[in-house]
């Protein structure tokens, strides 16, 4: 695959380029739509439910089959599996753009999440497959700085697409960008991507997955339907079901042939302290995105682009903070994570107090050092977390390990959406937006200091060659 040089033939950065491409859809949807459900709940309805369900949905399918969808492609070949996901999730894209029902629209983002987690971890088993080892790194090393240039750029194009309100489409061309974007990697993937030899030996967990989704649909459903309709017998019912179907999850996990956790993982104290740390933290940070992005545009008066404009200075600070701490890993280990945690806790503090002190008055402008200062502590956490999680996991199963935490973070986000918003519609119902948004903060800061407690029960170090790819 080399030249006698040893630079990568031009047809591998093609590949590059499309798994990019891939990944940068899939970013720009996840975040894109936090800044329109204002917009969306107000012309198709729904109530706060579908504002909840418009970001959980699409991290619930994305992160119940994410590590199903890995080994589907292990099973069928990377690049039909990859294909079909960026097919898939372009058609999804299609029914979000001419949604005309709430449930129509959860049916599309549901879809979405189905394809992405298709598409997602083929693109990184192609790039090792294909690439020389000596230029893997290099080729990894470019995700970083493009995937967090989306993640700041993400909301404000999503922002502008709703306020430009092209063609009168209002909130819908964000989803139809996706119809571009998605047949540009479509058409060059046909063309570029390898075929690399499928393994038809592979078990599929498809019981495990089934019971996986059925916790997770029920949980999310019960916390919803809660906050939106009230506590009655339906809501609480779904919320047992939803325990019931976890234990038979965990039951199947330790009995089937090949798990989507493998029990060795669970019964490494180190991973399985990470794997509920990660769990716990992301999803409350995944749920304070979604009431910011709500409180800025509900309660300030803000347009979706400025409320985009608002969270800038959080991704500037995760990007800040992610370069700096990628030289100190080694060097602290996990105590650079309770760092992290220390530095979150005193940005979402921070924001809460200015906020509860400047009541009606507070300015978006008065919220940009606190909201930098939390960007500053989420990038310290993010990505480090999960090397040093891995960092007593043998070899052999770092690759399960690293697609379990990173199913655990989208999942993570769903819960975390469904809980956070209940929290804050409940308080807003009675209290008022200032209040409601006081608590949720409260709410999250209470969880990152839970989260400073797990901290010594991690690894001390991570992987060196973890970090390396």
């Amino acid at each position: 695959m080399a030249t006698p040089t040893g630079r990568p033939q031009p047809n591998l950065w093609v590949i590059l380029l499309v798994v990019i491409v891939a990944d940068i859809m899939d970013l720009l949807d996840a975040s894109m739509t936090n800044i329109a459900a204002p917009l969306i709940e107000r012309e198709l309805g729904g109530g706060h439910a579908l504002i909840s369900w418009l970001g959980a949905s699409y991290a619930l399918a994305l992160g119940v089959l994410l590590v199903l969808g890995g080994r589907l492609g292990d099973k069928y070949g990377q690049r039909r599996i990859f294909l079909t996901g960026i097919a898939g999730f372009t058609l999804a894209s299609l029914v979000c753009s001419v949604a005309v029902t709430p449930a129509m629209l959860i049916v599309g983002r549901l879809a979405q999440g189905a394809f992405g987690a298709l598409l997602i971890p083929q693109g990184f088993a192609m790039l090792k497959a294909t690439f020389p080892r000596d230029q893997l790194s290099t080729a990894f090393g470019v995700f970083g700085p493009i995937l967090g240039l989306a993640a700041v750029l993400g909301p404000i194009l999503g922002a502008f697409l709703v306020d430009a309100n092209l063609a009168g489409l209002s909130w819908r061309p964000m989803f139809l960008i996706n119809l571009v974007i998605g047949s540009f990697a479509f058409i060059l993937g046909l063309k570029v991507l390898p075929r690399i030899p499928a393994d038809r030996s592979i078990a599929l967990d498809g019981l495990g997955s089934t019971l996986l989704a059925a916790t997770m649909f029920a949980l999310i459903y019960g916390l919803i339907s809660g906050s939106d309709t009230g506590w009655s017998a339906a809501p609480l019912t779904l919320l047992a079901t939803g325990v019931v179907c976890f234990g038979l999850f965990c039951w199947r996990q330790s009995t089937a042939r090949s798990p989507l956790v493998k029990p060795s993982l669970l019964a490494n104290r180190g991973f399985t302290s990470g794997l509920i740390l990660g769990l716990v933290f992301f999803a409350a940070i995944g749920g304070m995105s979604l009431i910011l992005a709500l409180f800025f545009q509900q309660s300030r008066g803000a347009t979706p682009t400025g409320a985009a404009l608002g969270l800038v200075p959080m991704s500037l600070g995760i990007i800040v903070a992610s370069i700096a701490a990628a030289n100190l890993i080694h060097r602290l280990g996990r105590a650079l994570i309770a760092i992290g945690l220390v530095i979150t806790l005193v940005g979402v503090a921070s924001l809460a107090i200015v906020i509860g002190v400047l009541g009606p008055a507070v300015r978006i402008w008065a919220l940009v050092p606190p909201i930098f200062v939390l960007g500053l502590g989420l990038g310290t956490c993010f990505g480090n977390l999960f090397d040093i999680t891995i960092g007593d996991v043998d070899t052999h199963e770092a690759g399960s390990a690293s697609g379990s935490l990173a199913a655990v973070q989208q999942l993570a986000t769903s819960i975390g959406t469904a809980v956070m918003t209940t929290i804050y519609f409940t308080t807003l119902t009675t209290h008022g937006d200032g209040r409601a948004i006081v608590t949720s903060l409260a709410v999250v800061a209470a969880i990152i200091a839970c989260c400073l407690g797990l901290v010594r029960l991690l690894p001390r170090s991570a992987q060196r060659e973890s970090a390396a790819i």
